[in-house]
């Protein structure tokens, strides 16, 4: 019976840690194609942890030995195991959404203009997110024009997405439960099935292979965002997180030193900047240092031929269609000019009534572009 204690007690520790580190960014974790076998571990948590509590269980009773009592020594060091496995290290006990989301205009904000955004407009609503906070919540529940929405970050793979948390027509709940290859993970609350954070697939569970609808997003400086759209509003901090929140902006400017969400300066490295469009069924990604230096880029991705823009800020930056191959932009003072006409940096006609098309673009680190745009181009 001794036998089947320690089995209990080894198994159950075992399971604890592997139910955490396939979906931690611990040592090698996130390197591994395990998806599928941290979900079953944690479709199937309470089977195992029933499992070797029996043995535990039975192995205490029918134990004959004088200080029994000794036994209980392995069993609070599992207990203490099993704690931090679920209540310190899960992800939504790490990272919490807002208890209190306060959006305010222009004249009533607090948040530093210099900070970088998320910002969205749907019928004519403009809403900004600041990153530091959508850092630390990962995603924040809100509505825009009358639409639900979902604004979510990841700091690991520095991908701001918006999607409609909408799952077969219907309303969905999502909370953070991991990651893999580095990106967060979310599970709806129906099925239980796990969503990355990215892309807005689900990429293991019933709902397998489903897509949330994304929400076109901008990622700008607040400055420039309220300067293009001055009727926003900006979500503020929630009071009870504000210990949480990153108010040193080194992540933001590229100057943290952590591990996992510093950047590197040099070119395509796993931690380099690049901006990553999406053009119909193309992917392409841009250099971030080139873009830099250069401002604006005419490039085409297969059929399309595109533009891209850093604002004067060096922070804001926008992608948009050219008409054709020969249509050649110049920037001047944040003001795109092109056949005698002029247009504001985000594409908005000045002196004419047309805009251009607007193309999804995204900052985010290269080892995440390249992971879930396995066919992407390179510039």
């Amino acid at each position: 019976m001794i036998r089947s204690f320690w089995l209990g007690i080894i198994g159950l520790l075992l399971f604890e840690i592997a139910n955490v580190y396939f979906i931690m960014p611990m040592p090698g974790s996130q390197k591994m194609d395990s998806i599928g076998l941290a979900y079953f571990l944690h479709g199937w948590r309470w089977v195992f942890r029933a499992v070797f509590g029996v043995m535990i269980g039975v192995g205490l009773l029918k134990s004959t030995r004088k200080r029994k009592w000794l036994l209980l020594i392995p069993v609070g060091m599992v207990t203490v195991v099993i704690y931090m496995a679920n209540f310190m290290m899960a992800a939504d006990h790490m990272f919490y959404q807002p208890k209190k989301k306060l959006m305010v205009n222009a004249t009533s904000n607090k948040v530093d203009s210099t900070r970088l955004v998320i910002g969205i407009i749907q019928n004519g609503e403009a809403k900004a997110y600041p990153i530091n906070y959508l850092g630390y919540h990962h995603q924040v529940k809100d509505t825009v024009g009358g639409k639900p929405v979902i604004v979510t970050y990841c700091t690991v793979c520095r991908t701001g997405r918006v999607f409609e948390p909408l799952v077969n027509g219907k309303h969905e709940n999502f909370r953070l439960v991991g990651m893999d290859h580095f990106n967060a993970m979310f599970e709806d609350e129906t099925t239980k099935s796990w969503w990355r954070q990215a892309s807005g697939e689900a990429i293991v569970g019933k709902l397998k292979g489903h897509q949330l609808p994304e929400v076109f997003s901008t990622q700008t400086s607040l400055a420039s965002w309220l300067q293009l759209n001055p009727n926003s509003l900006i979500m503020q901090a929630d009071p009870a997180f504000i210990k949480s929140y990153d108010s040193t902006a080194k992540y933001e400017t590229g100057k943290s030193k952590s591990k996992l969400t510093g950047t590197d300066s040099l070119s395509w490295k796993d931690k380099s900047w690049v901006a990553g469009v999406k053009a119909g069924k193309g992917r392409k990604a841009y250099d971030w240092n080139a873009l830099t230096t250069k401002r604006i880029i005419h490039d085409r991705i297969n059929e399309t031929f595109v533009l891209l823009v850093l604002a004067d800020d060096d922070k804001s930056f926008f992608a948009f269609e050219r008409p054709d191959e020969n249509a050649v932009f110049t920037l001047k003072n944040d003001t795109l000019i092109y056949d005698n006409h002029s247009y504001r940096v985000d594409g908005k006609g000045i002196d004419t009534a047309y805009s251009l098309k607007a193309l999804p673009i995204y900052q985010e680190f290269w080892h995440s572009w390249r992971t879930f745009n396995p066919a992407t181009e390179k510039f």
